[in-house]
């Protein structure tokens, strides 16, 4: 389980992982039912890409929005699944420590850019919807560009110190995580040292990021119903909200998994809950939200439609 040259240096350990199931008979079933549920995260969202890469009338800051989306939820899904897959089909449940931070880094830069690219997202439809004269104007191309570019280095940036912080800590307790991918929680629990300044950090920057961007999403779709409230016409109204709802389904669903694992403390921490709710934004939200961005959208129908005649 555990190789060490030194018990108190943490660069030789090797992490063993608890995985989905200790059954052996289940192992094989877990293997096809995840490597299914792994390509169908894959095609659907590069479905989506190569839609809007290859469509003009796609070309839009909208689209292309969509676009990063679909990449961040492959990157996301891509940080863990390959792993587990490995876990599930060889039984060698080991991991590096190196390995492992690599791992845990990865995992939250995606996710931290799958906050912002939500709130981008959310603001631009705020401005198409209740600023549309205006739209071109604050949605230009340049714009587009620097809303991507600081999604990707508030992305890469947001881990850093996290990662270094659980890094340096001994883990001498145990070396077994209780877990199916190196988060946050489960490390700490395997640390000898003082964690609740960690725990605190974590718990603070996630208020502070994590309800700022809320914030700012719900905001823009608060004014986004209050102008289709204007809306004369029901069959607009309705086709609109229908829209919306769908949306704030896939924010609610992601945010609110991500506050019930990291906006609490460590003492109530659950293997098992933790492992539930992980699984959700792992594998449910890049499976819906495809479905949810795309499904009773005219343009995606459009280009089906030629696909289907193709």
């Amino acid at each position: 389980m555990l190789k060490m040259t030194s018990e108190n240096n943490s660069k030789y350990i090797e992490f063993t992982m608890q995985g989905i199931s200790d059954l052996p008979e289940l192992q094989f079933p877990l293997f096809i039912t995840f490597l299914f549920i792994y390509l169908t995260i894959v095609i659907s969202n590069l479905t989506i890409v190569a839609s809007i890469v290859l469509y003009n009338h796609l070309h839009t800051p909208m689209y292309i929005f969509l676009s990063n989306l679909s990449v961040i939820d492959i990157s996301l899904t891509s940080s863990i699944l390959p792993k587990l897959l490995d876990m599930l089909f060889t039984q060698c449940k080991t991991i590096s420590f190196a390995g492992c931070f690599i791992q845990m880094y990865f995992f939250m830069a995606f996710v931290c850019s799958e906050f912002l690219i939500l709130a981008v997202m959310a603001y631009d439809r705020y401005i198409a919807i209740c600023h549309p004269l205006h739209y071109s104007l604050l949605m230009s191309s340049k714009m587009c560009a620097y809303l991507i570019l600081g999604d990707v280095i508030g992305s890469l940036l947001d881990p850093v110190l996290h990662t270094v912080l659980i890094s340096k800590l001994s883990f001498c307790s145990s070396h077994h995580i209780d877990h199916f991918f190196c988060n946050i929680f489960p490390l700490l629990k395997l640390s000898c040292n003082d964690t609740s300044y960690i725990e605190m950090w974590t718990y603070i920057f996630s208020v502070v990021v994590g309800m700022s961007l809320l914030t700012l999403t719900l905001a823009s779709y608060f004014f986004i119903i209050s102008s289709i409230l204007n809306i004369k016409s029901k069959t607009g109204r309705h086709k609109a909200f229908s829209t919306c709802a769908s949306h704030m389904t896939c924010i609610f669903i992601f945010y609110g998994t991500i506050i019930c694992l990291h906006m609490k403390p460590r003492s109530m921490y659950s293997p098992g809950q933790d492992k539930l709710f992980s699984l959700l934004y792992v594998i449910l939200i890049p499976i819906i939200n495809p479905l949810i961005y795309t499904l009773k959208n005219k343009d995606f129908s459009k280009v089906f439609k030629q696909i289907k005649h193709y």
